[in-house]
């Protein structure tokens, strides 16, 4: 006789289920349902992942997530106001900015050559082919944050860039989360580029200060042959959040993908990075920096996969912690047997800055193929005192002289962004950050 063993949930795990149960769904088709039940029935069987589960080792979300807030209804102009008189986290003359209040696009009607604009809800009415990218480079059910992204799905944006044409004003999406008391928004962005497009994509992420609401986002990217993404995304949400983002990219042949991410802002944060796809000769960079002080919790998880030939891969992620914080890499690069010639490098590094910081470190190399050059390594360290000693035997100030080291120890990440407007918005948070530290 076996037993039969009944998993014990959580309030919180309750109180999602009932929610995902009630929430209304998408009229998208019946793959889109299929996919939406899927994930549902997978939640219901797994609830959150804890650290028993090896994606969620060192961020227990089971543990992190206090409570299911209720998720954001339809904004207001009371919210859209809000979202203006926050600070900007990024502001770049000649963009197009969409601006997206608690997962609603709005003004998507901005005409860019090329372009076309669409909320998920125009799109899936319309019963576009479009839609069946949706999810194309990713399974929600295997990844519980996603999978709550696509049961919770009520709106989003579709944006797609016509074969050939290289897109030269970028594109900002301006995510605004706005509420007086805890709420959940599910931001959802789909992005496909045909043959020999281009394309450049910033990500500003915001939101209210001392409340704890809870952002789960979804930005996903499908590249036809030949196309190109420049991607910046900056996570400057609120100090109360909890934000999981999701970012995902399917490659085709000799596509070009980078992307940085930075994280500065909220209280818990777990970025994860799904990339892969049947493109040979791809160019893949994945970079990013983490600051993190006080109480607060980073995480960037990667997954990438090289699955034909001749693919280069470039990883390269920063992460300073000072006071009480916990930092947080995991990445992973697999290579699939046919996928001969690859190229992959991947690094983590860690500065610490108080004894009582913490770093989890965990890269790792899957390779099926025989004639490959991969490597990963990680370094968790201090400030060198022989550079900080030379610094301030020059007449600098040592707070000075660390956010100088500092500044420098991040920049290494951020150097590499094409756009140079953006990577000084990128550095101006950096600054900030280091100012706001030695306050």
């Amino acid at each position: 006789m076996t037993a039969q063993v009944t998993p014990i949930r959580t309030e919180t795990e309750r109180a999602l289920a009932e929610r995902l149960r009630a929430a209304p769904a998408l009229d998208s088709g019946a793959r889109i349902a299929e996919r939406r039940e899927a994930a549902i029935l997978a939640f219901e069987r797994n609830g959150l992942p804890s650290r028993r589960v090896e994606a969620w080792k060192y961020t227990d979300l089971r543990a992190l997530m206090k409570q299911a807030a209720e998720p954001a209804g339809v904004p207001g102009e009371a919210e859209h106001a809000a979202a203006r008189r926050l600070p900007p986290a990024l502001d770049i003359d000649g963009c197009v900015t969409i601006d997206i209040v608690n997962g609603t696009p709005q003004g998507t009607g901005r005409a860019i050559d090329g372009v076309t604009i669409r909320t998920l809800a125009e799109v899936a009415a319309q019963k576009d082919a479009v839609l069946e990218h949706l999810g194309a480079a990713f399974e929600e059910r295997s990844d519980v944050a996603s999978g709550l992204n696509l049961a919770f799905l009520r709106d989003g944006l579709v944006i797609e860039v016509a074969a050939g044409r290289k897109v030269e004003t970028p594109l900002h999406l301006a995510f605004a989360a706005i509420g007086a008391q805890a709420f959940a928004t599910f931001p959802r962005v789909l992005v496909v580029l045909g043959k020999g497009a281009a394309l450049t994509l910033f990500e500003s992420h915001r939101g209210s200060a001392g409340i704890a609401y809870q952002s789960n986002a979804v930005v996903e990217f499908v590249l036809a042959a030949d196309a190109e993404v420049d991607h910046v995304r900056l996570d400057c949400g609120g100090d109360a959040a909890l934000s999981l983002s999701t970012l995902a990219a399917k490659l085709g042949d000799r596509t070009r993908f980078e992307s940085f991410n930075l994280i500065c802002g909220p209280q818990v944060a777990r970025h994860q990075i799904f990339t892969g796809g049947p493109g040979a000769y791809i160019n893949l960079v994945l970079q990013g920096a983490t600051l993190l002080r006080r109480q607060q919790h980073g995480d960037v998880t990667l997954h990438a996969i090289h699955a034909a030939p001749h693919g280069t891969s470039r990883e390269l992620f920063k992460t300073i912690v000072d006071d009480e914080a916990t930092g947080v890499f995991q990445g992973k690069i697999v290579v699939d047997a046919i996928a001969q010639k690859t190229d992959g490098r991947m690094h983590s590094a860690a500065l610490m800055l108080a004894d009582n910081a913490a770093m989890n470190n965990k890269p790792e190399l899957e390779i099926f193929a025989d004639d490959v050059q991969c490597a990963h390594g990680a370094t968790v360290g201090e400030l060198d005192q022989d550079l900080l000693f030379y610094a301030m035997s020059r007449g600098i100030a040592r707070a000075q002289a660390e956010a100088l080291l500092i500044e420098s120890f991040v920049g290494e990440a951020a150097e590499f962004i094409a756009n140079e407007n953006a990577r000084e918005a990128v550095m101006e948070h950096v600054r900030h950050w280091l100012w706001e530290r030695a306050s």
